[in-house]
C-alpha cells in the first residue's frame, strides 16, 4: 500500500508509471501506477516471478481517507465523539473517501490534525480502523474494496493448491 501523491513523479527516483498517470483520470491513476509497478517487478526480477504473489496498492492519498467511511466510529474510535460532525462535514464534500485531498496541504490526515491536534497516526488511525471495520472501509471505498477483493481470490487460490 503507497501513496500516489507522495510517489515521485519525475526524475531518478519516479516510480513506474507515476508520470503517465499525472495524466489519467482520477480513477484510473491508482490503476496505471498499479500496472507500471507490477510490470516493472516482473521485468526485474525475471523468468520464475509468479505475478501473482504481488499485488500493489495505491491508495490516491493516504491510509486516513478509510478512517472517512464511517465519520461517527471514526470519532467514537479516538474518542473524540464530538469530532464526528466535522469529520462528517470533511467526507460529505467527496463522493467518497479515497478522493478526500486537493492539495498537498490538505491531505486526509492534515485535515485530521487541524481538527484534533493531538492526532497521533499510527495509534488513533488504527483505533478508528478497528472501530470502523473492514466491511465499512470496503463498501465505502471502491478502489480499496477491489484490491481487498484481488487478494481474497490470491489466498483461496494458494489454499487449493
Amino acid at each position: 500500500m503507497v501513496d500516489y501523491y507522495g510517489l515521485p513523479r519525475t526524475g531518478p527516483k519516479a516510480w513506474p508509471g507515476r508520470e503517465e498517470a499525472s495524466r489519467a483520470g482520477f480513477q484510473a491513476k491508482p490503476e496505471v501506477v498499479e500496472k507500471a509497478l507490477l510490470e516493472d517487478v516482473a521485468r526485474i526480477v525475471g523468468g520464475g516471478f509468479d505475478s501473482s504473489r504481488f499485488i500493489p496498492f495505491v491508495t490516491m492519498h493516504e491510509f486516513e481517507a478509510l478512517l472517512f467511511s464511517d465519520c461517527e466510529r471514526f470519532a467514537l474510535g479516538i474518542d473524540q465523539p464530538e469530532m464526528t460532525g466535522p469529520l462528517q462535514a470533511i467526507r460529505d464534500a467527496f463522493s467518497n473517501p479515497e478522493e478526500i485531498d486537493d492539495s498537498p496541504d490538505t491531505t486526509p490526515s492534515k485535515r485530521i490534525v487541524a481538527l484534533i491536534p493531538g492526532y497521533q497516526k499510527p495509534l488513533m488511525g488504527t483505533l478508528a480502523a478497528l472501530e470502523i471495520g473492514l466491511v465499512t472501509m470496503r463498501s465505502e471505498c471502491p478502489h480499496f474494496d477491489a484490491w481487498v477483493k484481488r487478494l481474497e481470490i490470491r489466498s483461496k487460490s494458494v489454499a487449493h493448491q
